[in-house]
């Protein structure tokens, strides 16, 4: 009897242990199947907002960015910040700086044409504010000294600017016109590939990319003239006269140039010869700003036209104010 109650006992444990083990087994495939669809509802949820992602991600993203940049219409400035702007500047007391009615003029010009291409010879204390107002746009400096270029462009991020070795001096500028008008229809033509240009008030030692943007407006601010020694403007004058009749930039329609310090000899000579009188446009400068807009083909094979060559101007300079 002893041993009949043990296999009852052996036979139960193992009828138990059975049961158990369905237990598991069904604990197991509940766990197995909740398992799966929780696998389904998050597959569902992410394909749900990939999709509405795709769908209004553009939009959205459209939206942050321009809120970011705080930018209007082609990503110009909103008019109460670029008005700020230019009130904040004319008060400004830094040294050597434009005078309030300069600085308007200018800024009245990149409002119009702007965001656009603009080109700057010369850095100076109103270099970050033009940076700013052609927000949306580019802007490039060129400047003679290249530490002063080191210096600015950490200061100012996004600031783009490039040192230029003039090889004119002040005192030159008179021979260096003369030379100029005798090879007009060869070296200093105005129209040429200034890459190539032998004339010596060229400037072809830019990044080369640079001779190839549709530049909108130029502003004429450099390099220094202030003494027979410095560089002088003639380059930039010419190289400017040349840009806005040749290759991209002629292409893409009228340039804007501003001539600053036109009230002084070399600026009002070189800018009759090489922007001319009919170029220039009444009313939208100061004594010390001079406008013009340059048109393709706006001249003959001169740079101006018959009857309106700029020799003729360089014999009133005499009285004209001169640096010193």
């Amino acid at each position: 009897m002893k041993s009949l109650g043990s296999r009852d006992k052996l036979q139960a444990a193992a009828a138990a242990s059975g049961h158990r083990r369905v237990l598991l087994l069904v604990f197991a495939s509940c766990f197995a199947f909740a398992t799966f669809l929780t696998f389904l509802y998050s597959s569902s949820s992410f394909a749900s907002a990939t999709t509405s992602s795709s769908r209004y991600g553009s939009s959205a993203t459209s939206t942050t960015s321009s809120s970011l940049a705080g930018s209007g219409p082609g990503g110009a400035l909103p008019l109460p910040v670029f008005d700020a702007l230019v009130h904040y500047a004319s008060f400004s007391n830094a040294t050597h700086r434009m005078t309030d009615t300069d600085i308007r003029a200018i800024s009245a010009i990149l409002r119009a044409r702007g965001p656009c291409n603009l080109l700057v010879f010369g850095l100076g204390a109103e270099s970050p504010l033009w940076l700013a107002l052609n927000h949306g746009g580019r802007t490039v400096y060129l400047d003679e000294n290249e530490f002063y270029v080191k210096y600015l462009e950490p200061r100012h991020p996004g600031l783009e600017a490039y040192d230029v070795s003039y090889t004119t001096k002040v005192r030159d500028f008179k021979d260096l016109l003369e030379a100029a008008r005798a090879t007009r229809a060869a070296e200093c033509r105005p129209v040429q590939n200034l890459l190539f240009s032998e004339c010596r008030l060229a400037i072809n030692d830019l990044p080369n990319e640079l001779y190839d943007v549709p530049w909108d407006v130029v502003l004429i601010d450099g390099p220094s003239g202030w003494n027979p020694n410095s560089p002088g403007r003639m380059p930039s004058i010419f190289t400017t006269a040349v840009l806005a009749r040749s290759g991209a930039t002629a292409a893409k329609g009228p340039t804007d140039v501003l001539v600053h310090d036109y009230n002084f000899e070399l600026e009002q000579v070189l800018s009759k010869e090489f922007l001319c009188d009919e170029n220039r446009v009444a009313g939208s400068g100061t004594p010390s700003l001079a406008h013009y807009v340059i048109r393709p083909g706006s001249a003959g094979a001169g740079f101006c036209s018959a009857g309106q060559d700029g020799a003729a101007a360089s014999s009133q300079t005499a009285g004209e104010k001169t640096r010193k």
